[in-house]
């Protein structure tokens, strides 16, 4: 390595160093853990609303349907109150995996956008992050949807 390239390197280095000790380092396995943790506990509670409902005698697409509903109000709810939000940033993909995560993605960019007006805030933003999926949810339920029409099933 000649003289110039040894000292960008040598300061390049040294930079690196510097900005690493203001950056803690990432605890992996605790992350992890963590996201684990919080993600098994938010399905925990789906399932025990799939038990309590299946108990009360709903079953099949009844069922199914309503716990989806169950955890979507939940997890809206929790965003609107703020809590969602404290879970998420301890629990990092752990809280975005579940539908709670689909219904935060809903309803934060609403509440924040809320002061703009409904129309153009809460509405407009509230599909910034979700709009996509449901776009394409929608377009492949239609398009199997015609298949099958046009298959005769």
């Amino acid at each position: 390595m000649t003289g110039r390239g040894r000292e960008n390197y040598n300061r390049n280095r040294n930079y690196i160093n510097y900005v690493n000790t203001f950056d803690p380092p990432t605890q992996h396995f605790k992350t992890c853990l963590r996201a684990f943790l919080v993600g098994g506990f938010i399905c925990t509670i789906g399932q025990f609303f799939r038990y309590m409902l299946e108990f009360a005698g709903l079953q099949g697409d009844e069922l199914a349907g309503t716990v989806s509903v169950i955890l979507i109000f939940l997890g809206t709810l929790l965003t609107g109150i703020g809590v969602y939000d404290r879970i998420g940033k301890n629990a990092g993909a752990g809280s975005i995996v579940p539908i709670t995560g689909f219904a935060n993605s809903v309803a934060s960019p609403a509440i924040e956008f809320k002061t703009e007006g409904y129309v153009y805030g809460m509405a407009a933003k509230m599909f910034v992050v979700a709009g996509p999926i449901i776009v394409f949810g929608v377009s492949a339920g239609a398009a199997v949807g015609l298949i099958y029409w046009l298959i005769g099933l």
